[in-house]
């Protein structure tokens, strides 16, 4: 199970540190003349802290210092996608770029479907790491 564990947590390191960074520092996101600064200091914000907060939690998963912390704080980042995603009416949200595309696989927005995989992994690893916990 750790090694599960080690795996999930690096896939969840490596989409919210490395791939959604990558994909929003541009034109349609954080560096967008039509939004204005303070919406713009939120996602370099935003950018930063799960970057910083998924880093941390791969390393409590993979030196086993915390792995169960670590896999909790890792899909704290992942649910918190999903939730704002589902409530995205509610606010005003959408995961339409401004030009009105977006990247889908299957006709499913592909980050909205990468997001939901990582959290079932999560949820899987979860679950064996509060086994081994016990002592199951």
């Amino acid at each position: 199970m750790k090694y599960f564990s080690t795996i999930t947590a690096l896939l969840v390191a490596l989409v919210f540190a490395i791939t959604v960074p990558a994909l929003e520092l541009n034109d349609s996101h954080l560096t967008n003349p039509a939004w204005p600064e303070h919406a713009r200091l939120h996602e370099a914000w935003q950018l930063l802290s799960n970057a910083l907060i998924v880093v941390l939690a791969a390393w409590l998963v993979a030196t086993r210092k915390a792995p169960l912390l670590g896999l909790t704080l890792a899909a704290i980042i992942s649910l918190s996608f999903l939730f704002a995603w589902l409530t995205g009416d509610a606010y005003g949200g959408s995961m339409l770029h401004s030009d009105g595309t977006q990247m889908t696989v299957g006709g499913v927005n592909a980050a909205v479907l990468i997001v939901s995989l990582l959290a079932v992994l999560l949820a899987i690893a979860i679950s064996g790491e509060r086994r081994l916990a016990v002592g199951e």
